[in-house]
């Protein structure tokens, strides 16, 4: 091969990386991470030589009597998933979700009070990637499953307003977010195999995609937590969280459950143990289940 070919064939494999690099970025938003240790990891895959899961965790912290489960989520699952988490929610006295602009839900309202109120926000953008990503992965969408009017469900996340007036203050947007991420994220342990991932999306096989991306997804709260404190889409809406946490606490709420994104968690879990709770419990969900060729 000449020098010409040589540097056509470095180009393309350029482009290649690229191209599955931006498509692992998106996959990082996805996670609503890690190993089998306590602190820290949220979201794990498990593997067999047959069979690949993403898993999410339910972790448990107790603190005077007020038990307080985090309750990781994942924007794009299977529907079994959300159908298990739809009932575990009603074990609950009251759940605490996230959803910027969402204080309209929960307690039991019916969904007509949405009818006219949709407008365009910043978020638009990001619910575009989720819809073309649930499309390629052959998953369900958080919200399409998810009962955000159930009785015990009380908005625990920023209004639109409260988003808006934040990002302008600090100058973020979602770009300029994904790029820091970008920025301050370690190159993750596996990388997915950009050619592995254009063969699952052009022959049709939503899988082959999945296991390639299941593994820079299980990295991903560790990728954004680096931004913790930083940021209004991580920090301050945690804050806001656990604020209505305190008020729920002191209404007399003894059994509390916390259902946002596992990226969330780290950050959340860290403050939580500094307030005093002690982490009692862990389970893990199956989000995806992959069948290995």
């Amino acid at each position: 091969m000449g020098n010409d070919g040589m540097r056509c064939e470095n180009n393309r494999m350029k482009i290649r990386m690229s191209w599955a690099r931006k498509v692992a970025m998106v996959a990082t938003l996805l996670v609503a991470t890690g190993n089998d240790g306590w602190a820290g990891d949220f979201i794990r895959v498990t593997e067999t030589d047959q069979l690949a899961k993403l898993q999410t965790a339910v972790f448990g912290y107790e603190k005077d009597g007020v038990r307080v489960d985090l309750i990781g989520a994942i924007h794009l699952a299977d529907e079994r998933y959300y159908e298990f988490l739809n009932k575990h929610f009603e074990t609950y006295e009251v759940i605490l979700f996230e959803m910027v602009g969402g204080e309209n839900l929960g307690g039991g309202k019916k969904p007509a009070v949405l009818q006219g109120a949709e407008k365009e926000d910043k978020l638009a953008g990001l619910r575009v990637i989720y819809e073309t990503m649930e499309k390629a992965l052959g998953l369900t969408g958080q919200g399409a499953l998810i009962d955000y009017f159930a009785e015990n469900f009380v908005h625990a996340d920023l209004t639109m307003a409260e988003f808006e007036a934040l990002q302008e203050e600090k100058g973020e947007s979602l770009l300029s977010f994904m790029i820091q991420a970008g920025i301050a994220a370690k190159k993750p342990s596996r990388e997915p195999n950009s050619l592995n991932l254009m063969r699952g999306m052009l022959s049709g096989r939503p899988d082959l995609v999945k296991l390639e991306l299941m593994h820079t997804m299980a990295e991903g709260d560790k990728q954004i937590d680096s931004l913790a404190g930083e940021n209004v889409i991580i920090s301050d809406r945690n804050a806001k969280c656990l604020e209505v946490l305190e008020t729920q606490v002191a209404a007399g709420r003894k059994h509390i459950g916390v259902f946002y994104g596992a990226a969330h968690f780290p950050d959340m879990e860290r403050q939580l143990l500094g307030k005093g709770y002690k982490q009692v419990s862990r389970k893990w969900l199956t989000a995806w289940r992959v069948a290995k060729e």
